[in-house]
């Protein structure tokens, strides 16, 4: 496999490997607020930047989804890829300024406040297959801020598959 392909991420994507993650990331952030460790944002957000850079390729939590959890979950559902790495884009960037603002400047109501913003989104996304991200990624297409060619399938509801 050679680099452009290892960090690239993939398009269409499995949903119920999208939604396995979110549980670990619900998991992870429950941890971090039952337990006030704010370390746990700093792993967070490297797993998050790894499956920015490398969808499910990188990341131990989706390698272990993707491979392990999700097939045990019947047939994949495909979905568009854009959106879920804007999310994961969202979830990269929120948890490295939570850790950012609680671990070296100590602020840890930041990291709290983080914790608790994670375990709400992806909850949203892992029980209800409602991606917070990808539905912000939809009203920034309709708005003309992310071009129509960044998503065929998202702006193309004939593309879709069933």
């Amino acid at each position: 496999m050679d680099a452009h392909s290892l960090f690239s991420f993939p398009n269409p994507v499995n949903e119920k490997t999208a939604r396995v993650v979110a549980g670990f990331v619900v998991l992870f952030a429950v941890i971090g607020l039952v337990t006030g460790w704010m370390w746990i944002l700093a792993v967070m957000a490297v797993g998050f930047w790894l499956r920015v850079a490398a969808g499910p390729r990188l990341s131990p939590v989706a390698i272990l989804a993707n491979r392990v959890i999700s097939p045990k979950l019947g047939r994949p559902k495909m979905v568009p890829g854009p959106p879920k790495r804007f999310a994961q884009t969202i979830g990269a960037v929120t948890t490295t300024i939570g850790a950012i603002l609680a671990i070296p400047f100590g602020i840890e109501a930041a990291g709290y406040a983080v914790f608790g913003i994670m375990a709400t989104f992806a909850t949203l996304e892992s029980v209800f297959a409602l991606c917070v991200g990808c539905q912000m990624f939809a009203l920034l297409m309709k708005a003309g801020i992310i071009p129509q060619e960044v998503c065929e399938a998202c702006a193309d509801i004939t593309l879709r598959r069933a």
